[in-house]
């Protein structure tokens, strides 16, 4: 006989996991018990708290598209969404928008991908490189033909403070977190049982596998589901600038450097070349990666960036799906009662309120009653139909 059993056990009790329990318990027709497993209460190593944590629909797939308008209204509304009592939470979302920059050999898919965002109903402007200079005036735009910015629905917030919203909301309908690792996970009967470090044992009779790049891939391969999500580290660096860079966005350049305004200074990363980009698990900085390649390619964007002074620098990880770079949400067929919430390849935060709601909306109600991302269903890997997305930061 198992330690606890449930209906429901979510494993990763992070963004993503706290978001479905929230949902789950927040809703009147789930009547069932559910039990969250995190293998760290501290959190300090999680992707939520390590993350650029930032929002956009500029996105080339519309489900992404339509994932982030939900999101970008859910985070407007955290205070009254999530309040617990008189405490209503705040992540400091500031709606600088994103820019993302094309060289004339890029200026199609711009222009493509605009045209399908505006139709979706996102506020995005096209900006000609004369336009981009007069919004911008400290951007060098010699090599740019255009740009595209989020005037409104686009930015960045505390990602950190989001997971401990849906986390405290979730913990005050009664949700209980249980610190552990899942060692084994297997089937048990029509349900599953999940094994802990220490010996505890879960039965359930339905799995939601939300453990992240440190975790997903174990619970998957012990239930024999090919799963091509593999971990991949990423850094963050900070830095001050001694000039003033007035209304800078979350800067896209078109080699995929990345920077925004951070407190006072700024902060930037990159994804390596795919040739240095192996799975890993360590949390270690190279700081040869920030001089070597990101200073040059800021202080080429941004000429200011040029006298600067580098600060304190991280490393964390994304679930990256190496099947289309778009996370694998929902049931898994042939295996009722398993829920893939994973492989989100850094696209994770901004997608919580919007995915932790169809997944409650699954196990509740047997189907997504308010937006369909069926796209995104484990099966389309079998079908050998990839979500391509051409926006990936």
């Amino acid at each position: 006989m198992s330690d606890h059993t449930v209906d429901v056990a979510i494993v990763g009790g992070a963004v993503m996991g706290s978001s479905i329990a929230c949902h789950l318990a927040m809703d009147p027709d789930f009547t069932g018990s559910l039990l969250v497993i995190e293998k760290d209460p501290s959190y300090a190593k999680c992707a939520s708290a390590l993350s650029a944590a930032s929002i956009r629909q500029q996105f080339s797939c519309p489900v992404n598209i339509e994932i982030s308008l939900y999101g970008i209204d859910f985070l407007r509304e955290i205070g009254a969404r999530l309040a617990v009592g008189d405490d209503r939470p705040q992540i400091d979302l500031h709606e600088g928008g994103y820019l993302f920059l094309a060289t004339p050999d890029k200026r199609a898919i711009l222009e493509d991908n605009h045209a399908l965002q505006t139709r979706m109903g996102a506020d995005i402007v096209f900006l000609e490189a004369e336009g981009l200079q007069r919004q911008f005036p400290w951007l060098n735009t010699e090599d740019i033909s255009a740009g595209c910015w989020g005037r409104t629905g686009e930015g960045w917030f505390d990602g950190y403070g989001l997971m401990q919203a849906f986390r405290k909301a979730a913990r005050a309908h009664e949700v209980p977190y249980l610190a552990g690792e899942v060692m084994r996970s297997e089937r048990e009967g029509s349900g599953f049982r999940l094994t802990l470090g220490d010996g505890t044992t879960v039965s359930c009779g339905q799995l939601v596998n939300a453990a992240g790049a440190s975790g997903a891939a174990a619970i998957a391969a012990d239930l024999e589901i090919p799963f091509p999500v593999e971990s991949r580290k990423r850094m963050i660096f900070t830095f001050d600038c001694r000039e003033a860079v007035a209304g800078c966005p979350l800067l896209i350049d078109p080699n995929g450097t990345y920077v925004r305004p951070e407190g006072t200074g700024f902060l930037c990363g990159s994804a390596p070349p795919e040739t240095a980009d192996p799975e890993s698990h360590d949390f270690d900085v190279d700081h040869s990666f920030f001089e070597d390649h990101l200073w040059p390619t800021l202080a080429h964007r941004v000429p200011a960036f040029e006298a600067i002074k580098p600060g304190a620098a991280w490393a964390g990880h994304y679930d990256m799906n190496l099947f289309d770079h778009n996370a694998f949400v929902g049931p898994v067929e042939g295996v009722p009662g398993l829920f893939l919430c994973a492989g989100f390849s850094g696209h994770g935060l901004q997608q919580a309120p919007a995915v932790g709601r169809g997944i409650a909306e699954l196990i509740i109600h047997g189907g997504y009653r308010t937006l369909d991302m069926s796209a995104l269903a484990y099966g389309r890997m079998a079908r050998k139909e990839p979500v391509l997305e051409l926006n990936v930061v």
